[in-house]
């Protein structure tokens, strides 16, 4: 703990979220339902299934992947421009429901044990921050579990867990809101074509 953190009189270290709270205007305003410690719980339980079951997600994604690539043709005739509105709408509801997924266009869940680094709220994408708490929650959101230590939990039992220590590159905003699967099926099938006519011109 660093010299400079706040404590309390108990000699309870005071987090960023608490000293927050305290500064927040005072209102009549309590959110009604359930206790916010529930809501917190609800609003993870899906992600934290999705990492648990990394396995099974990952089978699924590569089979997902091919019959979207075997769909090259049509999405090329329709053309790739008109066919993005509807794809993005099922693919946003799809992983957001399943991932609490932000829609950066550049999805690595394949990598990240099927926690979305997205929902890091600094956005790192190549492992945790310094202020990963003692029992693995978030520094700036103390009652959510950090999303690379779930990253790194969720890739170990994947197939290629290896995939999560592959570095990579910073988020392209100009990606954000497009469909990730649209445009890694593009990629796929471009690079087929040229080991196809690299294959052709070599036999030749």
């Amino acid at each position: 703990m660093s010299e400079t953190t706040p404590v309390s009189k108990e000699g309870v270290a005071i987090t960023q979220a608490t000293q927050v709270k305290k500064a927040a205007p005072k209102s009549d305003y309590k959110p009604a339902d359930v206790s916010p410690q529930r809501r917190v719980q609800r609003s993870f339980a899906i992600r934290l299934w999705s990492i648990r079951h990394s396995r099974l997600l990952e089978w699924f994604y590569a089979r997902f992947a091919d019959t979207f690539l075997l769909l090259h043709p049509l999405w090329k005739g329709i053309g790739y421009g008109r066919v993005e509105a509807p794809i993005k709408f099922v693919e946003k509801r799809v992983k957001g429901f399943m991932f609490d997924c932000r829609m950066c266009g550049q999805c690595i869940l394949s990598s990240t044990g099927m926690s979305c680094p997205m929902n890091c709220p600094k956005q790192l994408r190549n492992g945790p921050c310094g202020g990963v708490r003692a029992n693995g929650n978030c520094e700036v959101e103390p009652d959510m579990p950090c999303v690379w230590v779930k990253a790194w939990e969720g890739s170990r039992n994947m197939v290629n867990s290896d995939r999560i220590l592959t570095v990579q590159k910073p988020v392209d905003q100009s990606l954000r809101e497009t469909s990730a699967w649209l445009r890694v099926t593009a990629q796929a099938a471009a690079a087929r074509e040229a080991a196809a006519a690299a294959k052709t011109g070599a036999s030749s």
